[in-house]
């Protein structure tokens, strides 16, 4: 029997054919949304039903819109994907109002991770190690004022407290760059996620960026998928991802990730995110990224898992013994993802060619 009758998908593009693949592959019906000028995309024509809701992108960040399509073309489960409403809890709680079960975790969840400091909070109420550092900081001065008064060692990284890719995001070497940092942060995360709060704390250099893929159901039973490797970065985001990691990662890691997991209630899949340091010895927390990920599909390839199918039959009340193993499988190949980056905006206006044979 399929967890669901027919499933909204609340995205496009590479991530809304992925849930749609796994909607299929279950005996669920789906349908996409759309707007004007993408009516030929692959998801689209492979979806049951497509609803068009508006013009521009952003008609996917329309939580009033969204919800509409789903109740209207009687789907009983909207999926979020990645990125747009994902991490929303107000979609969360509207999809609750509407009857339409939201394929994620709670939106008292959502709201807990949404807010890193919040999320710093519940990890060390959990134990799990956390780098130096402030609370929200509202003004210049005051930031200045509570690096001095903690202690805190340079480097220092100025982060916001909402969003994430690499966003609102700046590492700073010495008390003098504090200022700039924190007016350009405050500014970009505004402009970014609707929210200039920000934090400082103190930053890791040359750590590994490590994260681990977690289940939970809702008896709260909680288990891990190992973890993937993310330390290439460009400007803080993401560009290769391995799974397995082709370092030790030590179980302390998975045991925390576990514990926040259990510890917060956390329902279906969930990804969180640490540093490492070289040896393995030490790591501290970074944040949850309580949605499935981008880089997904290399835990998938690696451990030969289905995350969102899985996801999907946790988020309907399947027990987590039903739908995985009661020890985490080991890997049976190593895969990675990369992101290809345009870095010079000088190229998008000429063809470029690229061997991948």
């Amino acid at each position: 029997m399929p967890p669901f009758n027919r499933v909204l998908i609340a995205n496009r593009g590479e991530i809304a054919s992925r849930i749609e693949r796994a909607c299929h592959a279950l005996g669920c019906e789906c349908v996409a949304v759309y707007v004007n000028g993408e009516e030929m995309a692959p998801h689209i024509k492979a979806c049951d039903k497509s609803v068009l809701i508006g013009s521009g992108v952003r008609a996917y960040l329309d939580v009033g819109t969204i919800v509409k399509a789903a109740v209207d073309s009687g789907c009983d489960a909207l999926h979020p994907g990645y990125g747009f409403l994902s991490e929303s809890w107000d979609l969360a709680e509207a999809c609750a109002k509407a009857n339409v079960k939201f394929i994620g975790p709670s939106p008292s969840v959502l709201r807990a991770f949404g807010d890193k400091t919040a999320a710093r909070n519940m990890a060390i109420q959990c134990q799990v190690p956390v780098s130096k550092g402030t609370g929200i900081v509202k003004d210049v001065s005051t930031c200045e004022s509570e690096v001095a008064r903690l202690g805190l060692r340079y480097p220092v990284v100025v982060k916001a407290a909402g969003g994430g890719g690499g966003r609102g995001m700046r590492v700073v070497s010495a008390s003098s760059g504090l200022k700039a940092a924190f007016e350009r942060c405050t500014a970009e995360a505004l402009a970014s996620f609707g929210n200039g709060d920000v934090f400082v704390e103190e930053w890791w250099a040359n750590s590994k960026h490590i994260e681990v893929q977690v289940l939970g159901d809702t008896t709260g039973q909680v288990s891990h998928a190992f973890a993937r490797d993310c330390s290439v970065q460009l400007r803080n985001q993401k560009v290769v991802e391995i799974a397995p990691p082709q370092v030790d990662i030590p179980e302390a890691i998975l045991k925390a990730a576990c514990g926040l997991a259990e510890k917060s209630g956390y329902v279906t899949v969930g990804t969180v995110e640490f540093l490492m340091a070289k040896g393995g010895k030490d790591f501290i927390f970074l944040e949850v990224n309580p949605r499935i990920q981008v880089e997904h599909t290399v835990t998938e390839e690696a451990f030969n898992i289905d995350l969102v199918q899985t996801q999907m039959k946790l988020a309907a009340g399947e027990p987590l013994k039903a739908v995985y193993p009661p020890t985490p499988p080991p890997a049976i190949r190593c895969a990675i993802q990369a992101r290809v980056n345009t870095k010079h905006h000088a190229l998008l206006s000429k063809r470029v060619v690229v061997d991948v044979s």
